[in-house]
């Protein structure tokens, strides 16, 4: 194990080292275009708030690649609700995504929750799947069930390719949307993990959404995602994440036993213009698990892991994060040490000290090619 040893705030840049105090901008404040908080209830949506978590880094400025763009869904394929919360029910949700297309939520002019009973599932063999909350909705797990799920090498959901592990559809976008109480605990197909969204296989981006509260087992070595855990995507191409939230708030943020926020096994993040706050691994013994512990507890916000695959956060915050082992914001390991990391435009605060670390990164662990990360007017400091 690494000592943790960093003391001073840092500023790097291109490889230099620097020292130099930055603050982190504010994200706080509320939006009335923001995805609405969850209510609770049961049956059709209930009548929400905008919710106290802003969406996104509002300090983020970094561009997007074309394909992290939203979808344009302006001509849905399918429209979940009638006009009013009753009509938004979580058995909507489901039968919506299982048709797959495009689809839009009509559940009146007010942020809406939607309390899901069962997890929403993609099929393969239908066309790809984009939810468009439209900055209104919710979809509430009630702290006991993932709330959607995709996997191209699960026979229910039908095989389309003799590469599961490698197919290009279907391609799943959420954008929009508010992801809360989502639980995976108990569902161990592929390893488990992904309170909120489970990926394998297939082509997947998050956009202008807010993950609070989810979560997944407490302990395990390679257990992971509080709220999205992600493996095997097409041709090695990138998970983008373009102006979200993950926590944003104390008592908000998505835990798991690693990557309380994001967790992934030789899959590539791309990270833009987002917050990753207050989220927490809790488990204990690390990966693989000291003699006599459950295994676990390292990523606070970020869990990679595998071989050849990158992790590139832009233009955001990543803040008060913790974990019991290593990296209370960002654990990457890359077993054959060909990972890149890229830090560019962004600030690493607060992000407790753990078990262990990189020296001169506080909240980091990285294993990786040589010369990672490479980090650009970026602030990491305690």
């Amino acid at each position: 194990m690494l000592p943790y040893m960093s003391r001073f705030p840092i500023f790097l840049r291109a490889g230099t080292f620097f020292i130099m105090l930055v603050g982190l901008t504010a994200c706080g404040g509320g939006d009335s275009s923001s995805p609405g908080a969850s209510t609770g209830g049961t049956g059709g949506a209930t009548v929400g708030t905008s919710g106290s978590v802003a969406v996104g880094n509002p300090g983020g400025q970094v561009a997007v690649p074309f394909a992290a763009l939203a979808v344009d869904t302006s001509q849905p394929d399918r429209v979940v609700g009638t006009g009013t919360p009753a009509s938004c029910t979580g058995q909507a949700v489901v039968n919506a995504v299982a048709l797959g297309g495009k689809i839009r939520f009509n559940c009146g002019p007010n942020p809406a929750t939607i309390n899901m009973a069962s997890t929403a599932k993609v099929f393969n063999n239908r066309p790809d799947v984009t939810l468009d909350g439209q900055g209104l909705v919710t979809l509430d797990g009630g702290g006991s069930v993932r709330i959607l799920y995709q996997n191209t090498c699960d026979a229910a959901q039908v095989f389309t390719s003799a590469r599961c592990d490698n197919q290009e559809t279907p391609r799943l976008t959420v954008q929009n949307m508010r992801f809360v109480n989502g639980n995976s605990t108990g569902q161990l197909i592929e390893g488990g993990g992904g309170g909120a969204i489970f990926v394998r296989g297939g082509q997947f981006k998050i956009v202008n959404s807010v993950f609070t509260n989810n979560r997944c087992e407490t302990t395990g070595p390679d257990m992971g995602g509080g709220a999205v855990r992600v493996l095997s995507i097409f041709q090695d191409r990138p998970v983008y994440v373009v102006q979200s939230t993950f926590g944003g708030a104390p008592s908000q943020g998505n835990s798991c036993s690693n990557g309380g926020a994001l967790s992934s096994i030789g899959v590539s993040y791309s990270i833009y213009n987002s917050v990753l706050s207050h989220n927490a691994a809790l488990g204990n013994g690390a990966n693989p698990q000291r003699p006599g512990t459950p295994g676990g507890g390292s990523g606070g916000a970020i869990y990679n892991d595998g071989n050849a695959f990158t992790l590139s956060i832009f233009g955001s915050q990543v803040s008060d994060n913790t974990a019991s082992e290593g990296g209370s914001a960002v654990f990457f390991v890359s077993n054959d040490r060909t990972g890149r990391v890229t830090l560019n435009d962004s600030v690493f605060v607060r992000n407790s000290a753990t078990g262990f670390g990189t020296d001169g990164l506080p909240g980091f662990f990285v294993l990786a090619a040589q010369g990672q990360p490479v980090v650009t007017r970026t602030s990491i400091s305690r």
